[in-house]
């Protein structure tokens, strides 16, 4: 529930008139639709406040992705987010009604969808890391995609396979423009980077900071001189970063306007002083820290 009572209106489904069936006995509405499932076609899709291209940008969907839609109108499709439950409007044409069980994920930053087996052709299309697609078969160095175009299989691995260190895969970010609401390598957020990070190493990570704070992980004993490890997750209001080691912290922020590492104590002393926020908490995953406890 939200600080007013009713259900967080960021992953549950309902608004003026029109609501999610599933909350019937949760909010009032005019009229309760059950919602009927589509998938991410294009590489990425924006999820926006409201039905508008100049909308706030709330998250992206990535490609292979899968949402629930409630209602369409003028090319713009209310939906949630199966992945992490987030509400918004998205472009209806870079959805399908034709869903497809994923076979790989994108495990390199980005990479590029080729019109055929050949690294010289003009690509079709650029992928950013998790994103998900569907393989028929290999050729050679490629794989052939169900819905056409080929991608470079060492920069893919098995949709259900996790990589060991999600700090490695934060890194890889390292100088990537920070953009709100971004989740692709092309540019993210705080609390975007932490999700893409922690979801390829096998965790279902919430959207937001606010939620990441509650939910991901558990709470340490920081401020009674707890050491730190690399993967912890360190809290600001509204902000979050990871440790990569006991001292040094990378995050997306609009100080640098990128992905940047730094010191722990460099970043606590400018946060403070532009807006008074000290750290309100860190948050440790067991297995992250047992696998790199420095």
């Amino acid at each position: 529930m939200s600080s007013s009572g009713f259900p967080d209106p960021r992953r549950h489904a309902y608004r003026a008139g029109l609501a999610d069936a599933r909350l019937r006995d949760l909010v009032e509405a005019e009229r309760y639709v059950q919602g009927e499932p589509r998938q991410v076609v294009a590489p990425s899709l924006p999820l926006r406040r409201d039905p508008r291209p100049d909308s706030l940008l709330e998250t992206e969907a990535l490609r292979g992705e899968t949402v629930t839609t409630f209602a369409e109108s003028e090319g713009w499709t209310w939906v949630q987010i199966d992945r992490d439950l987030y509400v918004g409007y998205m472009p209806s044409e870079g959805l399908s009604a034709s869903i497809v069980e994923p076979t790989h994920r994108i495990a390199a930053l980005r990479t590029y969808v080729f019109p055929e087996p050949d690294a010289k052709s003009a690509p079709l299309a650029l992928l950013s890391l998790n994103a998900l697609v569907t393989a028929e078969a290999d050729e050679g160095k490629f794989l052939t995609l169900k819905d056409g175009g080929y991608v470079f299989a060492r920069h893919t691995l098995p949709a259900g396979e996790a990589v060991r260190d999600a700090v490695a895969v934060a890194e890889k970010f390292l100088g990537t423009p920070y953009l709100w609401g971004g989740r692709t390598s092309i540019g993210l957020d705080c609390s975007g980077l932490v999700q893409l990070a922690f979801e390829a190493a096998g965790y279902n990570a919430p959207r937001d900071a606010d939620m990441q704070a509650e939910e991901l992980g558990e709470p340490i004993n920081w401020n009674q001189g707890a050491k730190l490890y690399r993967g912890d997750l360190v809290f600001w209001e509204g902000h979050v970063g990871i440790m990569t080691s006991p001292t040094d912290l990378i995050h997306a922020n609009a100080y640098h306007m990128a992905v940047e590492i730094e010191p722990l104590r460099e970043a606590k002393e400018r946060i403070k002083t532009a807006t008074g926020s000290e750290v309100i908490g860190v948050r440790r995953l067991p297995q992250i820290a047992a696998a790199e406890t420095l």
